[in-house]
């Protein structure tokens, strides 16, 4: 893809929630570790789904990764000799992952950046637009709308733990989100349009019975921990 006399560049994976960014990263990431390229993945500490040690995909694929709490901090971690460095979830670092990014290209480090470029309400999400303007390479992914099936560009919050309900960051799953195209897309559903029932169990698991305009009564689940 890129001219081996280039000396450093960023790449941007971007797309909605359950579109394979993640996957894509990893796929990128293995197959420079197959070229003996040397590798390091990054991602901030506030995402702990899968797992605190690995970045991992919806679907299980997952590579080591160190989880650092600012994006400054990745500067400081990485190595002389490493040629490609991975960055998940990009979104939730703040506007230095920019300046992080630029200055590993400059350095001759192959940047491959993932992240939600929208935010549950469709917006540009956090400094994912600077990515975008800074980088040689942006692949855009689509999932597949949960409501008409058609290519989705959209992560639709179908609940949020008590209190964070209007917070644009909401670290969750298939429990909390879903894929929505333009048009299925219901930007306030979660917030003023999502009438919710939350009972708090044992395990510290809430079982929500929410109603969406247009729809039926359907059970969701959101982990309140």
């Amino acid at each position: 893809m890129f001219h081996k006399s280039l000396p450093g560049f960023i790449e941007i994976i971007c797309g909605s929630m359950f579109s394979g960014k993640t996957e894509e990263l990893v796929r990128r990431l293995k197959r420079a570790q197959i070229a003996r390229q040397k590798v390091q993945v990054f991602k901030p500490a506030i995402d702990n789904r899968y797992s605190a040690e690995h970045v991992q995909s919806h679907d299980a694929s997952k590579i080591m990764s160190r989880p650092v709490q600012t994006a400054r901090e990745i500067l400081d971690h990485v190595e002389d000799n490493t040629r490609v460095v991975g960055i998940d979830e990009a979104q939730f670092f703040d506007e230095t992952v920019v300046d992080v990014a630029q200055k590993l290209a400059y350095r001759g480090v192959r940047v491959i950046v993932a992240g939600l470029d929208l935010d549950f309400r469709g917006q540009p999400f956090g400094p994912m637009p600077r990515l975008l303007a800074v980088s040689e390479s942006v692949t855009k992914l689509s999932a597949v709308c949960m409501v008409c099936g058609a290519p989705a560009s959209r992560s639709q919050r179908l609940a949020a733990p008590a209190g964070n309900e209007d917070s644009k960051v909401v670290v969750g799953a298939k429990d909390m989100y879903e894929a929505r195209c333009r048009f299925c897309h219901e930007p306030d559903a979660g917030v003023d349009s999502l009438v919710s029932e939350a009972v708090q169990t044992d395990v510290g698991v809430a079982m929500t019975t929410s109603v969406r305009p247009g729809q039926g009564v359907f059970p969701a689940a959101s982990r309140m921990t």
